[in-house]
């Protein structure tokens, strides 16, 4: 299972008029909210970290690295 298959739970709190607005607008486009978001979070990182995302560059929070083999 690669990085990009495993999935967090992130909770956010949004005004219930954008939340509806949302929801129609990825309908619209058949995609799901959640899609969506995932999308917007990438473009956010690469914008800011001014390269493409590359999952396997970052180190998960409490994992454990594998021994180098020799």
């Amino acid at each position: 299972m690669t990085l990009e298959d495993r999935t967090a739970r992130l909770t956010i709190l949004i005004d219930p008029r954008k939340k509806a607005v949302f929801e129609r607008l990825c309908a619209e486009e058949d995609a799901t909210p959640s899609q969506v978001v995932r999308r917007l979070i990438r473009a956010y990182i690469e914008e800011r970290q001014g390269r493409p995302w590359r999952p396997e560059e970052v180190e998960l929070p409490g994992a454990r690295r594998a021994p180098k083999r020799r």
